[in-house]
């Protein structure tokens, strides 16, 4: 963790205000660049959000994490992969409300993002597994951290056969935005500049996004809350706040599949964060230092998915104040959920 020079909570709250300007900023612009590379490169908005955007987001949470694991705290680096998974997933509800055309997941609903969210699914089901599986490890890793490397990678694939290469697909809608690849645009910087462009912003967010997440931490530790708490709940949502920026943005822009594939392309790579910590954390294997209240927050990301993906493949195209049923569900479950985390600390 970085030692403030003042450790003082008009500080703390100077640097989490200056740092959430710098992610407004710095997501506005690399969500643009995103979403002209998914064109220009044809990789599509559903690789590029998995892969380039849904990593660059996850930086400050990954660093938290696996930085926690080594320093010995397994609930906080536990607390807070979880916790940025189930707070991301219910930005989508948010980004639903800011879409006013359509229900968001009526617009969005592809092959790739389906495919992305059962990955993500699969991913969640393993470390449930390795709770109940007696603690034999590798090296003081756990096969369950192999497993999850290997599950992604296999996911991954699929994932790409789905975008280049469906074996069915939802039926357009007027709503329907469809990624094509594009040429590129007038006075462009090419490739290598747009690259670099994106690199250097992800740069920026990721240093913005710990010091959000430092100024979090203090914030949530001058009230002596649990480990547990502080990562779900609070650290969580101050490195989620690249992944809230970079899906409103998103969606504004039209990059529906962006939006949505970015969001589940940084959940999956937060379970994969569990694995990193693994291999961090030395007293064992990491699993076994899941209590009851990270079992529920992960029993509950996975309830949120599976929300996600139904609404996915029901396709409401208006609803309740013209966001769908699955946006509804999910923000009262975040609340709901979380709301239980921090009362029974």
């Amino acid at each position: 963790m970085l030692e403030f020079a003042n450790d003082s909570l008009e500080f703390s709250i100077g640097l989490f205000l200056i740092s959430a300007l710098a992610i407004v900023i710095s997501g506005t612009f690399m969500t643009a660049i995103a979403d002209r590379l998914a064109k220009e490169t044809g990789l599509g908005e559903a690789l590029m959000g998995a892969l380039f955007l849904g990593f660059s987001t996850s930086l400050p949470g990954i660093v938290t994490s696996v930085a926690a694991a080594a320093g010995g705290y397994p609930e906080l680096a536990i607390g807070n992969a979880l916790g940025d998974i189930a707070a991301q997933t219910a930005f989508l509800g948010i980004a639903d409300i800011t879409y006013l055309e359509t229900n968001l997941e009526y617009s969005a609903a592809t092959a790739a993002t389906l495919t992305q969210g059962t990955l993500l699914i699969v991913l969640l089901a393993i470390p449930l597994l390795a709770v109940g599986y007696p603690s034999v490890t590798f090296w003081g890793i756990h096969p369950a951290s192999f497993g999850l490397i290997a599950a992604y990678l296999f996911g991954l694939r699929l994932v790409a056969a789905a975008q280049s290469l469906p074996m069915w697909k939802p039926n357009n809608t007027g709503e329907t935005i469809v990624d094509k690849p594009e040429a590129a645009e007038p006075n462009s910087p090419g490739l290598i500049g747009l690259w670099l462009r994106f690199f250097l912003l992800a740069a920026v967010l990721g240093v913005a996004g710990y010091g959000v997440e430092q100024a979090g931490v203090f914030i949530a530790n001058s009230t002596s809350l649990s480990q547990n708490v502080v990562g779900s709940l609070f650290t969580a949502l101050s490195t989620s706040l690249p992944e809230l920026v970079t899906t409103v943005v998103a969606v504004r822009r039209g990059a529906l599949t962006l939006a949505v594939s970015g969001v589940l392309g940084g959940n999956t790579f937060d379970v994969l964060v569990l694995a990193l910590c693994d291999v961090a954390f030395r007293n064992g294997s990491i699993y076994q230092a899941l209590t009851q209240r990270e079992v529920f927050v992960l029993a509950l990301t996975i309830l949120m998915t599976g929300i996600l993906l139904l609404g996915l493949l029901r396709r409401e195209e208006h609803g309740i104040g013209n966001i769908g049923f699955e946006s509804v569900f999910l923000l009262l479950l975040y609340v709901g959920g979380f709301a239980l985390v921090f009362f029974s600390n």
